[in-house]
């Protein structure tokens, strides 16, 4: 723990709404380490986004409420803090790029008044070294200092990116939290957002949680996965053991659904069905009414997560030693 920049013990998040209480999140545990990047994989409903706006006590309330938990952010239990402190905190300790860099800017602000407005915040610098360090920040993610002057939509989709991750960075902040920085983006322009983002966060040591549905993204950026479904880890290692040997059937079924240059094979094997209903989640394991090695004792009892050595963790009755089945593949 004393080299952990984040633990998150328990997190549970609801929103009550009046066709019932969606379950968003259910006892989360995550640690990070660091300067580390953890990537958090899953499919859309899995509370990806909402992990990471309680981290940042930004979770809309109503309808959402934090139940239970505790977030630790360099020793300090973040749900304890006031108001106050939290604003503080955010945009320049902890950071946050959100998913869709059109909606992120403020359309009436140019973007180095965008950037210098945290910077004069956080860093107490005066109107004029605040443009200036937000000038080094546009030139540091590859935009001409003389564009700071312009409005976004004089932007690309990937420039305003950019600017977005410029204002993430520039009070360098220990924790970057980056919600699917590349989803409204062309794969060239990924690429570039990508290794853009590796760069600072090697040049800052900042520690990262890249939330993606992309395993490829995952492949590229980060040192260690968290496959979150229905509101749970479900299985938690480092890049090498979830690629190499991933173990819970849901991570297994990830990977079938992905076209591999390795082996030629006339179909994908897609996961079956949907995601349960976060207002009405089956009781047991909440990914039995998918999985192909279901068995009785899955829909009556919930697995807990099992170290299966190396600090892999696995949610699943299998590697309880409670249900015996054929090979998992």
């Amino acid at each position: 723990m004393d080299n952990n920049i984040l633990d998150i013990k328990n997190l549970e998040v609801h929103y009550i709404t009046d066709e019932g209480v969606v379950q968003a999140v259910n006892g989360l545990d995550i640690s990070l380490k660091k300067g580390e990047t953890l990537g958090l994989v899953g499919e859309t409903g899995a509370g990806k986004t909402t992990t990471a706006l309680s981290i940042l006590r930004l979770v809309p309330d109503p309808p959402g409420e934090i139940v239970n938990g505790e977030i630790y952010f360099d020793g300090t239990n973040l749900l304890e803090v006031s108001e106050e402190e939290m604003r503080q905190i955010r945009g320049n300790k902890i950071s946050m790029i959100f998913q869709d860099p059109m909606t992120s800017l403020n359309p009436v602000m140019t973007v180095g008044e965008q950037i210098a407005e945290g910077i004069e915040i956080h860093q107490g610098l005066v109107y004029d070294e605040a443009m200036e360090k937000a000038n080094e920040m546009l030139e540091l993610v590859g935009i001409p200092r003389e564009r700071s002057i312009d409005y976004p939509h004089q932007f690309s989709g990937g420039m305003k990116q950019r600017v977005v991750i410029a204002i993430a960075l520039a009070c360098n902040p220990s924790l970057l939290i980056a919600d699917e920085p590349t989803t409204a983006l062309d794969v060239t322009i990924q690429a570039q957002v990508l290794e853009l983002m590796k760069e600072l966060k090697e040049e800052f040591n900042t520690a990262m949680i890249l939330i993606t549905h992309d395993l490829g993204i995952v492949a590229e950026t980060c040192d260690k996965v968290a496959v979150m479904y229905a509101g749970e880890i479900i299985e938690y290692a480092t890049l090498e053991q979830l690629f190499e040997k991933p173990k819970h059937p849901y991570t297994i079924g990830l990977f079938g659904s992905i076209p591999s240059l390795e082996e030629d094979v006339e179909r994908l094997k897609p996961i079956k069905g949907l995601m349960p209903d976060p207002t009405n989640l089956p009781e047991g394991c909440t990914f039995h009414l998918r999985c192909p090695y279901v068995k009785e004792i899955c829909k009556e009892r919930q697995p807990i997560s099992k170290d299966i050595g190396d600090n892999h963790m696995v949610k699943c009755l299998i590697y309880e030693g409670a249900m015996e089945v054929e090979e998992v593949q």
